[in-house]
């Protein structure tokens, strides 16, 4: 892999202008509201809000040359975290970060939020984080050049605690959330000024797209294969399936 390390220099404080369009996205999409099937909605930009702003001040500061964009938070990783494919050890032990981290307001019984307490192990996070450390030096050597983000911040459950993801919602529902998660990623896009995005999973490459189709000076767009277990090809063999993508598609040498 080829790595182009930028200096922060002259870019003021970019942690601190990513955070303040992530507080304005919070607040945006607390407003938004969700009918059935909808029956928990979680935002862990709010009550975990202390281990996000860490992620993105310790990791997170200075121009990238490649963002990847998940869809948005999974009930054992960022849910409990508040970082993106945010599994608790990879947090705690790759990523090095420790905070404290609240509850929501309407909490499920099945889906509690025990922050790095939480005993449970997110395999999207432990696959995503597991491979970028190891292909890339750690999580020094993965943040010199990449970052990582959700394009949706919220968790959707049903009544049974069964996981609900943005591309269910219905047009009528999802329209003002996507409105809100668009104008912040354009921000965030701006402030890290990518040579590359890449989406994680078939939903965030098309967004991606749709955002930046009539832009002349767009970063180029790639797509990695989501490491979900519910993808049959992701568990077929996700690290090969990634190295192999991020090569072919040029992201890295």
């Amino acid at each position: 892999m080829n790595a182009t390390r930028r200096s922060a220099g002259g870019n003021g404080d970019l942690a601190g202008q990513v955070l303040d369009a992530t507080r304005v996205l919070s607040a945006a999409v607390d407003r938004c509201r969700f009918p059935a099937p909808v029956a928990h909605v979680y935002n862990p930009l709010a009550y975990a809000w202390p281990l996000h702003e860490q992620y993105v001040r310790r990791w997170g500061a200075t121009p990238r040359r490649v963002l990847l964009l998940g869809m948005n938070p999974g009930p054992w990783g960022m849910a409990q975290t508040g970082v993106p494919f945010g599994e608790v050890a990879a947090v705690r032990d790759i990523l090095g970060l420790d905070a404290a981290v609240g509850r929501p307001a309407r909490e499920h019984p099945k889906r509690p939020v025990q922050g790095l307490a939480c005993a449970r192990s997110e395999v999207s996070g432990r696959r995503l984080w597991g491979f970028f450390a190891a292909h890339c030096g750690g999580a020094e050597g993965f943040f010199a050049d990449h970052f990582v983000l959700n394009y949706c911040p919220l968790v959707f459950m049903e009544e049974s605690a069964r996981n609900l993801t943005p591309d269910k919602l219905p047009a009528g529902v999802a329209g003002p959330l996507f409105e809100a998660c668009d104008g912040w990623l354009r921000q965030v896009i701006a402030l890290y000024g990518p040579q590359w995005v890449v989406g994680v999973g078939g939903f965030a490459r098309k967004k991606l797209d749709l955002l930046l189709a009539d832009q002349t000076a767009a970063p180029r767009r790639a797509t990695l294969l989501h490491p979900s277990p519910a993808s049959p090809a992701a568990n077929r063999g996700w690290e090969a399936a990634a190295l192999t993508q991020l090569r072919e598609q040029g992201v890295w040498g």
